[in-house]
């Protein structure tokens, strides 16, 4: 019985989490067993015109935009693949992604690398809300091409017989064809991939798309855009069809397209390699702009990643696979990228359940002789304040009220944290009093508000939303812009940066009278500053691939609080690495329009 999973990974060999598809022999008797459960649901349901809902009752108050959500989604999906669904769709949401690992809905164990899952019997789709509502919106339609592909697949079959048929077309044409439909061909995260592969030369064929060295979500999407944009949109339905049919994706392609397989990769190719031409030239290796730390190249793990450093600059926080057992927090020389230790053994620590290492970094106290993460315990998340040195956890502060915490900040007096913390299936910011015991909430709307940063002079809080996004902007990658906030009376004011793309993970200069930030207005994630008092932009990077972590909202960027040294992590060479970046340093490449007309 196969499962379809939107997964940030699936195997620790392409930079991601083991999250298979197949149900191994024997496993239907597990199907539908306990999980250990931390907590009881009150799950409600809401029925629509094509779903029914089932929810917590936490999350009833979003519960009437999650819906329009799911229902545009199907507009939108059943318009490109000409279909409707042969029967009403089941969409289980839970209230955050600890919850969501509790599900008794699907077999197995579920990693926090796992953005949703549908599966095939009642092909039910079970997802978590997420950091945004715009990620909660992307994995509901990811999640949704699969239940589209189920239905297609098993038309005119027995259910076994149409299980059996889907269980045979490779992830990257499933996975690549679900984050197509919901991404786009103009997607900054997958071009980065690209653009990575094209500079290296490792592109597969097509007998090699089926290789999990090669991530199938990526690979798949790109070739995905690159046959509709030669055969046009209605490629998909009709090549899902025919997939459907025979079980075979080479014959699909070869009956539907009019051309051998190995013909269409080979015009792929082509096009990849020419767009990469046209940048390679213009922009810096990663390696030419920064000075590599931490590389797997020297024994590292391939998953280096949400880099924090020390307040004096000496010593560096990052979460990596290098274990080759599971992800966790290590500390190395920030000068060297010696790695001295890893600080947690969550793989053997019933305390934690996850690190939150997708959305969020630790962050040091301002003394330097702690650090705090943000982890989940039996379902419910934790600020988890530890020992700098050995890694000893001082002190776990639960919130039983909240879904989750992510990226937690320390106030400069070193007697508060603030953090984006998940409730009701939206994210705010809150800020912690460690003496009181006392948290508070600093709005509370639907917005999104992530990745908050204390100031130096504790008087502000910068801060990513999508409050501000331009009006009209469809894409919700292209909503989430800079802001500061006042922690004691709520104020907010929006940080003008760029009109196009994104500009996230804010980190301040140790004056206080500006920001580090990532942004990717020209479809590049480069590093940029920007002076709050007098607007004015600088670009400090030019990257052939970009600076980023796993997903589009990762952060990537940490920068000393005392001394003002810089650390990103950037994939480059199929790694997700660690580099310093000179702050003294400037960027000798042309602007970023000149490099769009190469392209073009």
């Amino acid at each position: 019985m196969p499962l379809w999973r939107h997964s940030i990974a699936t195997a620790l060999s392409v930079l991601v989490l083991a999250a298979g598809w197949a149900l191994p022999a024997g496993a239907q008797n597990y199907f539908g067993q306990n999980k250990v459960r931390y907590r009881s649901f009150n799950f409600r349901v809401l029925k629509t015109e094509h779903f029914d809902i089932y929810y917590d009752e936490e999350t009833a108050a979003i519960m009437p935009e999650a819906a329009r959500m799911a229902e545009r989604w199907y507009a939108r999906l059943s318009k490109a693949l000409g279909h409707d669904l042969t029967r009403r769709q089941p969409l289980i949401l839970y209230p955050s992604h600890p919850a969501f690992e509790q599900t008794n809905a699907i077999y197995g164990d579920l990693s926090e690398g796992t953005g949703g899952v549908t599966e095939a019997l009642k092909r039910r789709i079970v997802v978590p809300f997420g950091a945004s509502l715009g990620e909660t919106d992307h994995v509901i339609g990811h999640e949704l091409v699969h239940a589209f592909q189920y239905d297609v697949v098993g038309l005119g079959r027995s259910q076994t017989m149409g299980i059996a048929t889907a269980s045979r077309l490779p992830l990257w044409f499933v996975e690549g064809m679900a984050e197509y439909l919901t991404l786009g061909a103009d997607d900054p995260h997958t071009a980065m991939w690209m653009r990575d592969a094209a500079q290296i030369e490792r592109l597969p064929d097509f007998g090699r798309l089926e290789d999990p060295r090669f991530f199938p979500y990526r690979f798949g999407q790109s070739l995905w855009a690159y046959m509709t944009g030669r055969f046009g949109e209605d490629a998909v339905g009709r090549l899902l069809k025919a997939a459907g049919r025979s079980g075979d994706v080479k014959q699909a392609l070869q009956l539907t397209l009019g051309l051998p397989p190995d013909s269409i990769v080979q015009g792929w190719h082509e096009v990849l390699r020419q767009w990469q031409g046209a940048l390679g030239g213009r922009t810096d290796r990663v390696t030419h702009a920064a000075t590599p730390l931490v590389m797997a190249r020297r024994g590292g793990g391939r998953m280096n990643l949400a880099p924090s450093l020390s307040p004096d600059g000496r010593r560096l926080l990052f979460f990596s696979e290098r274990g080759q057992v599971s992800i966790e927090l290590y500390l190395a020389d920030a000068a060297t990228g010696k790695v001295l230790h890893a600080l947690t053994r969550s793989a053997v620590d019933p305390e934690i359940q996850n690190l939150g290492f997708i959305h969020s970094a630790g962050e040091w106290s301002p003394d330097g002789a702690r650090f705090v993460i943000a982890t989940a315990s039996r379902g419910r998340p934790v600020l988890s304040l530890m020992d700098a040195a050995s890694g000893r956890v001082l002190r776990r502060i639960r919130f039983p009220e909240l879904g989750e915490i992510f990226h937690p900040t320390w106030s400069p007096d070193g007697r508060r944290i603030a953090f984006c913390a998940l409730a009701g299936g939206v994210t705010d910011l809150w800020v912690h009093d460690l003496e009181s015991g006392r948290s508070r909430r600093l709005m509370n709307d639907t917005w999104a508000d992530l990745q908050p940063a204390w100031s130096p002079d504790g008087g502000r809080i910068a801060f990513v939303t999508d409050r501000f996004a331009p009006e009209g902007t469809a894409d919700p990658r292209d909503r989430y812009r800079l802001a500061l906030v006042d922690p004691g009376t709520g104020d907010i004011r929006p940080v003008a940066t760029f009109e196009r793309g994104k500009s996230i993970n804010p980190q301040w200069t140790p004056d206080g009278h500006g920001l580090y930030f990532i942004a990717d207005p020209e479809g590049i994630p480069d590093l940029h500053r920007v002076e709050l008092e007098s607007g004015r932009l600088e670009g400090l990077t030019r990257l052939g691939t970009g600076i980023s972590g796993i997903t589009h909202l990762s952060p990537a960027l940490t920068v000393a609080r005392g001394t003002g040294e810089v650390v990103f992590s950037a994939y480059d060479s199929g790694s997700f690495e660690l580099f310093r970046y000179d702050p003294a340093r400037r960027p000798d490449a042309p602007g970023r329009d000149s490099l769009l007309a190469a392209a073009a």
